[in-house]
């Protein structure tokens, strides 16, 4: 039995350790753990408050998502005003050179005097916050607002990984006022916008719009879902720091100590030419960064030279921020053209007026589909808004809105794939048109031959991407089947292949001849068809044929590929789909010819089941067999492999080295075996 004093002890540790894997992941993308283990640390500090639930702090890791839904905002008066900076829109070198005149004239400084120090850092594109620390403890978070009076968001900002609720070190000043910004990184974003196209609901417009909308929630657990980040830059009110450093850079240096999120790309340097330097280096790296910026900040280093310039109405004199082009620019679309891209989904694409934004000129932009399309009611002939960000696919974000001189009609997509001619479909239910062409799509010809050669697939060592890039775009393999007369002399002439590595991947090939029934199934490449499902289908049918048929008339029904156990609508209707297309009944018949074979068996129904109902987990390195032909083995007798531990598994097989899923396992009281107890059950049943 845990005493209270065990538990307090216990907590408190796990607070530090969590604490600290938390610095590490988020803020010095360095972690030590699996994210398992880290899981587990965390279920064990919440049933201990849940036990306990005086142990639970204000800066205890569980309580970072939490809290009512608030009725509104409120306002918090801040302490320090959070002024704004002025804005240099001069994009060239005379933009900085500017700067530092204004500064050394302000300074009363001549021609022949020292450079001015400065410390120069990005100009983050998202909500500025400020975030009080009482003792350590993050007390209160809010907005700017109209930087005399923001919005309480302090709930909301708990939810933000990098945001420390505890700071570290024992120099944490006892008031301590950390001004920053809450921003979303590009890919945060894509993926975010990815995840409302495929439920079919609103995407976003840019990363600052969609982090600011998200910061201003009532509820933080719809927060949590958003993707946020989070970089410090400044100070507002601080009380007792003794040791507070005397420079900018130093502050900042100071910041990181106490576990707050820098950026790294900053400097110090003296004079204007040092500001001009930063400013190239960064227009030259800014389409690299994985998130937006509008420019960088030029700040005097010294605190005590800020203190002397002081302000000019709401506006430091010491400070400035110095602009980029903009990422957001209006031109014309001229036409929609269809794009089939590797796994034969269409996507619209925008031809536009050529127009410089993002630091290049444009002329093509996605339309990511048609639903989104018709939502941002984009026609041929409209002024349209397009962004590019970095290395982000440039996209139509609008239109601009005004009545169109005549009447357009709406984009249709069309019922053939413009690449094969295949009939294009759309899932029910689902957002996206594919071709139904698969392996013998040109579009999807490269990733086509990837899948079909994967490890699990057909297991074709050496036939990697640059191979198949080769092969693909030198006209020597158009299909499957000719993967199989590809011979040493004709690899051999490839850029990188030796005639050992030629004469490897031939043999390769010839080795992969020889396969099972589920392996092929998933090789094929048939939408929603995963090795599990490919196992169930060839557990039912037993034979390819059974599926397919010998010709169309015989293939698999619909209602009959519904029989198999876990397939749904979705997975028949693909599968039938895919053995109705003669294209594709053709390539399975040529791999045939060229020697292609693979296990069969009867069907399932006449198979025994002994492990039927039954999940299992494999850890660790087992002796004997890979993980691989363990699952085989499983689930051949009926089994579910899972990947996690959980209340419903059955057994853990463990190996070397198992981890933390073993811990997990004796924590949850699984029953535990190793290699030799699972082949006991295959041979001997439970």
């Amino acid at each position: 039995m845990t005493t209270r004093e065990d538990a307090a002890r216990e907590a408190a540790a796990l607070g530090e350790q969590l604490r600290r894997h938390a610095h590490l992941y988020y803020v010095l993308d360095a972690p030590e753990v699996p994210d398992a283990e880290y899981d587990r640390l965390f279920q064990r500090l919440q049933a201990l408050e849940a036990e306990y639930p005086e142990l639970r702090t204000p800066d205890s890791p569980t309580q970072r998502v939490g809290g009512a839904v608030l009725p509104s905002l409120a306002p918090v008066r801040h302490a320090v005003p959070m002024l704004s900076i002025q804005t240099e829109t001069d994009t060239t070198a005379a933009g900085a050179e500017a700067f530092d005149a204004r500064v050394r004239r302000e300074l009363g400084l001549k021609a022949d005097d020292p450079p001015v120090q400065y410390a120069a850092e990005l100009k983050f594109d998202g909500l500025a916050i400020n975030l009080r620390y009482e003792a350590g403890v993050l007390v209160l978070g809010a907005t700017r607002g109209n930087g005399e009076t923001g919005e309480d968001v302090t709930q909301n900002l708990r939810t933000i990984g990098q945001i420390p609720l505890r700071l570290h070190g024992d120099t944490v000043p006892p008031v301590l006022e950390v001004r920053g910004e809450v921003y979303m990184r590009r890919d945060d974003f894509e993926k975010l916008n990815e995840r409302q196209r495929e439920k079919g609901e609103k995407t976003f417009i840019n990363p600052r719009n969609t982090a600011a909308g998200a910061i201003r929630q009532l509820d933080p657990a719809l927060v949590a879902q958003r993707p946020l980040s989070f970089y410090a830059y400044g100070l507002g009110e601080v009380q007792g720091w003794d040791a507070m450093p005397d420079t900018h850079g130093g502050v900042l240096d100071a910041l990181a100590g106490f576990g707050l999120p820098v950026s790294d790309i900053r400097t110090v340097g003296e004079g204007a030419s040092a500001l001009v330097g930063f400013h190239t280096l960064v227009a030259a790296e800014r389409d690299a960064l994985p998130f937006d910026i509008d420019g960088v900040v030029y700040k005097v280093n010294s605190l005590a030279l800020q203190r002397q310039l002081g302000f000019k109405t709401r506006e430091p004199r010491w400070a400035v921020a110095h602009k980029y082009p903009a990422q957001e620019q209006v031109t014309r679309l001229n036409g929609i053209e269809i794009q089939v891209g590797r796994t034969g989904k269409l996507t619209p694409v925008a031809k536009l007026e050529p127009v410089f934004v993002g630091g290049t000129t444009v002329s093509n932009a996605t339309l990511h589909n048609l639903f989104e399309l018709r939502r941002k009611d984009v026609r041929v002939g409209d002024d349209v808004i397009v962004r590019r960000a970095g290395d982000v696919i440039p996209e139509i974000v609008g239109r601009v809105p005004g009545a169109r001189a005549q009447y357009v009609p709406n984009f249709r997509m069309p019922r053939t794939c413009p690449k094969c001619g295949s009939q294009v479909a759309r899932e029910k239910g689902g957002i996206d048109h594919r071709c139904t062409g698969g392996i013998s799509c040109p579009a999807q010809r490269k990733e086509a031959i990837l899948h079909f050669a994967g490890r699990r697939a057909m297991d074709i060592e050496g036939l990697g991407d640059k191979l198949v890039d080769q092969l693909v775009d030198g006209g020597i393999v158009h299909s499957l089947p000719s993967l199989y007369v590809l011979g040493v002399a004709k690899l051999a002439a490839l850029d990188r292949m030796a005639d050992k590595s030629a004469a490897n991947l031939v043999a390769a090939l010839e080795k992969s001849k020889k396969t099972t029934l589920p392996r092929f199934l998933f090789a094929l490449g048939i939408r929603h068809v995963g090795e599990t499902t490919a196992k169930d289908l060839a557990r039912h049918f037993g034979k390819l044929d059974a599926i397919m048929g010998h010709t169309l008339e015989e293939a698999a029904t619909v209602e009959q590929l519904l029989e198999v156990p876990d397939v749904g609508p979705v997975v028949a209707e693909s599968v039938h789909t895919f053995f109705q297309q003669p294209h594709n009944r053709e390539v399975v018949e040529q791999l045939r010819a060229v020697g292609v074979q693979w296990e069969e068996s009867e069907p399932s129904a006449r198979a025994p089941k002994p492990l039927a109902g039954k999940t299992f987990v494999i850890t660790g390195t087992l002796p004997t067999l890979s993980r691989d032909e363990a699952k085989d083995k499983l689930e051949a007798a009926g089994a579910k492999v899972a990947g996690s531990v959980s209340k419903k598994t059955d057994y853990v097989v463990a190996g070397a080295e198992a981890g933390s899923k073993l811990d997990k396992a004796q924590a949850l009281g699984v029953t535990v075996i190793d290699e030799a107890g699972m082949m006991a059950i295959l041979e001997n049943g439970l």
